[in-house]
């Protein structure tokens, strides 16, 4: 088992906060008006997919567990729930998609993205009915389009903040 030290914590705490900030940013922006209600980009899991990538599963983690406490300080005990069920599921999924060197970014993100949008899913029909499925169809299909964001932002901040010493020693 690998000793945690400071400058692991200290990783992690710098992409952790990055997360918040995204997070917030995304609050703040207004709903579109050719999307569903509460359908957004996901800008703060660029940071979990970030930390999985450069830092480790521990450390994407805790970013994930950072983000749904954030949730829950913000918007209440269903969205925690609902956070925290789609980035614990998303994560599990993007570390086991890591796994095979063959998938990019890309896959990676949508994979991501996609199960994201299946634990909020799960959870809401927990606190509702079974039409939330219907639903699902139409987030399912615009995990494609977010998941692809979140695919290019670490793609493009990957190498420039490596640069920078932010990285798995």
């Amino acid at each position: 088992m690998k000793k945690i030290n400071t400058i692991d914590i200290t990783r992690t705490a710098m992409v952790s906060a990055v997360a918040l900030v995204l997070s917030y940013i995304e609050m703040m922006l207004p709903d579109m008006p050719f999307v569903l209600p509460g359908m957004k980009l996901g800008l703060s899991n660029v940071a979990t997919m970030f930390a999985l990538t450069a830092l480790s599963f521990p450390s994407a983690l805790v970013v994930c567990l950072t983000k749904a406490l954030f949730v829950l300080l913000m918007r209440g005990f269903t969205a925690f729930l609902m956070s925290l069920s789609g980035g614990i599921l998303s994560l599990l999924v993007m570390y086991l998609l890591m796994r095979f060197k063959k998938l990019g970014f890309v896959s990676i993100g949508v994979g991501g993205a996609f199960f994201h949008n299946l634990g909020q899913i799960l959870v809401a029909f927990v606190f509702t009915d079974s039409s939330v499925f219907a639903y699902f169809s139409v987030l399912g299909f615009s995990s494609i389009f977010t998941g692809m964001v979140t695919a290019l932002a670490v793609y493009i901040l990957l190498p420039k903040v490596l640069a920078l010493g932010i990285y798995r020693d």
